[in-house]
């Protein structure tokens, strides 16, 4: 078909605006990548811009070469996956009973998740209960307290919502249990959903310093954003042991901020690209249906 002129006049103008919308999304990541990689003297008198002055990798190679920053990024990732699947289970087996109508005091129930998200025990209490429990310094004491989010739980019921019923019905003729549809029907059918929630999770988890820092003890399992905040915050001359070089402890303070941040990025855009067909369909249609 042939295009109208209207019609490529709009192809246009969308290009040119999601071309400037590329370019502002991304210039505040690429400015701090160009920050992280030049001189200590060019950052301090703010002639960093689009490209690094006084090229350097200082920073990376003084922070790589600690064995504090592989141990907390293994600390890091075993969090993130304990803590994501813990997240899943846990809201799947809420979100999916909610999404039932004939379950008994479902509007009660979901009153009391709702309730959640404008109401908290408090940082105190919390702490108490999980010292109480003794999940103190351990890495129960990081992944639990925060295991579900109540947006995500209403995300998941909404989307488990809009699955056909009739499937359910016709494998409850056949004799298959509860359970046996949610694990070979219902979970099956919410990749999309499953993947989405996942992300979510996964990003909380990695980037969650403030629950370690306030139930974690030992440094020898501090996250990766917990000891790159403890460098940050002016902790370089115990984080950054190995050095005692006037010259390399001022370059770190100088772009330590920049490089903390495209070091606990990386993994995140790392996976992204292989979940974002689900994460467009998973948000459109959880968010949507209804």
């Amino acid at each position: 078909m042939k295009e109208s002129k209207q019609y490529k006049i709009f192809k246009v103008v969308n290009t040119i605006i999601m071309i400037i919308v590329i370019l502002v999304t991304l210039y505040p990541f690429w400015y701090l990548v160009s920050l992280s990689l030049s001189s200590e003297k060019y950052v301090y008198a703010g002639l960093v811009s689009i490209f690094p002055r006084g090229f350097t990798l200082k920073t990376y190679q003084v922070l790589l070469a600690e064995k504090e920053f592989w141990t907390s990024y293994k600390n890091t990732i075993i969090y993130t996956i304990v803590g994501t699947l813990i997240s899943l289970f846990l809201s799947t087996l809420l979100a999916y009973p909610l999404s039932k109508k004939r379950l008994k005091g479902r509007g009660i129930i979901l009153g009391f998740v709702v309730f959640t998200m404008f109401f908290s025990g408090g940082l105190i209490p919390t702490y108490l209960l999980v010292n109480a429990l003794g999940m103190r310094n351990t890495i129960w004491g990081v992944v639990l307290p925060g295991a579900v989010s109540t947006f995500n739980v209403i995300v998941m019921k909404t989307f488990f919502e809009g699955i056909p019923t009739e499937l359910e019905e016709a494998a409850q003729v056949d004799g298959m249990s509860t359970y046996g549809i949610l694990l070979k029907i219902i979970l099956p059918l919410s990749k999309p959903i499953m993947y989405v929630m996942a992300l979510f999770y996964a990003v909380g988890v990695w980037n969650n310093w403030f629950g370690p820092f306030i139930y974690l003890d030992d440094n020898t399992k501090f996250p990766v954003a917990l000891y790159l905040r403890n460098i940050i915050v002016g902790s370089q001359q115990t984080a950054v042991s190995s050095t005692s070089d006037v010259n390399n402890l001022a370059q770190i303070s100088a772009t330590v901020k920049s490089a903390s941040v495209i070091l606990t990025s990386i993994p995140i855009m790392m996976v992204y690209p292989f979940i974002q067909k689900y994460f467009v369909q998973g948000v459109m249609i959880g968010s949507l249906k209804g």
